[in-house]
């Protein structure tokens, strides 16, 4: 089923999280409404029988990255 990707990134080295863009991952699955792949003849009663109708839970990732976030590197707080 096609989801949605969280990130959230966290810079050690001045604590800050920088939430990215949620991106929407395809499943390339025809039996989920939500997919490029799903036909687009499939409607109404038949697809709510036999297709997704719903999203899986977002995938949602917290890298930690050891470095300085963008605005500290801009503003000039790195160390």
């Amino acid at each position: 089923m096609c989801h949605w990707r969280r990130v959230r990134n966290y810079y050690k080295r001045c604590r800050h999280y920088l939430d990215l863009p949620d991106e929407m991952i395809q499943c390339d699955d025809r039996h989920c409404k939500f997919s490029d792949r799903h036909p687009p003849d499939c409607r109404g009663p038949r697809c709510i029988q036999t297709c997704w109708q719903y999203r899986q839970f977002p995938q949602q990732y917290e890298p930690v990255i050891d470095g300085y976030c963008s605005t500290c590197i801009i503003m000039g707080h790195v160390n």
